[in-house]
């Protein structure tokens, strides 16, 4: 049975307790399922081409095409149900998740025999600070000991993560640039091997655009769902750095050496099916029912024997533990040299630039 008019009613009340931003695709996806739920298919006249902010919201609602109003009724349901719940606060993250500490930068969540771990800086693109790394390690290590069956990551707002916070590159502590580049490869090492030794599956939903380490560690997950617009960047040369995440041996094994290539030497952007095509990303939904569609499957395979699952993991993964774990070393050794080195600090403080241009 689908979503009733009252549950549709209740949803428009929930949407107005929202305290955050949920970004233009997520208001646009609100739009439109809105419009088709009440009104059916689009038959407004198409905006004029400089109308941006109509024609966008023209194009979400035209993109629906014939969808029922049941259909975009309970899909409005279900997206605003997936924000509010993105939302919880920390108090009830940790109340679902037994007495768990609650988190600065993450939302851990327990339940169903799921843990979900939620990059939260959407004002920011998610993008990893020193402190979230160090988080995502903490919340890695808990849900490997807590009684869920799989574990999955995934981002809050437009972007699923915009990698590295270069920030990270410009707080210079008073010990002086080579302590910080030696600390922060001990860090990467760290976290890196955090997804490495992970013992049950883990799973990542890509809600949107994923840069430099989010993409690079995929290949460490033992599945990956993307929605159709979410796109895989690895900006590494034009930031004067090398590749990380296991990504140098993972990426040639999954996709062939000269398509690697082209993403972690020549900076090649993905789309999320061009992704999939290549072995990275194991399928690919239309962002509309992303969520729906990836939540269902979670909770079926969360049913599943516990222990079967992370055996049959050890068998797939065992083999190569020991190479990523010295890849990971040596990727982490030349990021350190490359931090170092004037052509990287020169490629970082160009990028600042351009951006500060924009």
């Amino acid at each position: 049975m689908g979503a009733t008019q009252e549950d549709f009613n209740q949803a428009k009340d929930q949407l107005k307790t929202l305290k955050n931003d949920p970004g233009n695709q997520a208001k646009l996806q609100i739009y439109a399922l809105f419009k088709q739920a009440t009104q059916g298919p689009c038959n407004a006249p198409k905006p004029g081409m400089l109308d941006f902010v109509n024609k966008a919201k023209w194009d979400a609602w035209k993109s629906l095409g014939s969808l029922s109003l049941e259909d975009a009724r309970q899909q409005y349901v279900d997206l605003v149900a997936s924000l509010v719940s993105a939302e919880a606060p920390p108090e009830a993250a940790a109340a679902s998740s037994g007495s768990k500490p609650a988190f600065e930068t993450l939302e851990l969540i327990s339940e169903n025999n799921i843990t979900t771990i939620r990059l939260n800086r959407p004002d920011k693109k998610n993008a990893i600070t020193v402190a979230m790394y160090n988080e995502i390690i903490q919340a890695l290590e808990q849900a490997a000991k807590d009684d869920s069956v799989i574990t999955v990551l995934t981002g809050n707002g437009d972007y699923y993560c915009s990698g590295n916070d270069l920030n990270n590159f410009t707080n210079i502590p008073a010990q002086g640039l080579e302590q910080m580049a030696k600390d922060s490869g001990e860090l990467l090492k760290d976290f890196v091997n955090a997804f490495i030794d992970y013992p049950k599956p883990l799973i990542s939903l890509v809600n949107g655009p994923a840069v430099g380490i989010s993409v690079t560690v995929l290949g460490l997950f033992d599945v990956v769902y993307a929605t159709d617009r979410a796109t895989f960047h690895t900006p590494f040369s034009q930031l004067g750095q090398s590749p990380e995440g296991c990504s140098s041996y993972i990426f040639p094994k999954i996709m062939g050496t000269a398509k690697a290539n082209e993403m972690l030497l020549f900076n090649k952007k993905l789309t999320a099916h061009e992704a999939c095509d290549l072995g990275l990303v194991t399928e690919v939904f239309p962002d509309g029912t992303f969520q729906k569609e990836v939540w269902t499957r979670l909770k079926t395979y969360a049913q599943l024997p516990k222990n079967s699952l992370a055996f049959s993991k050890q068998l797939v993964r065992g083999m190569d533990k020991e190479k990523l774990h010295e890849v990971n070393n040596q990727e982490c050794e030349r990021l350190v040299e490359r931090w170092l080195s004037d052509e990287c600090m020169n490629a970082i403080m160009s990028f600042f630039q351009k951006k500060s241009k924009l």
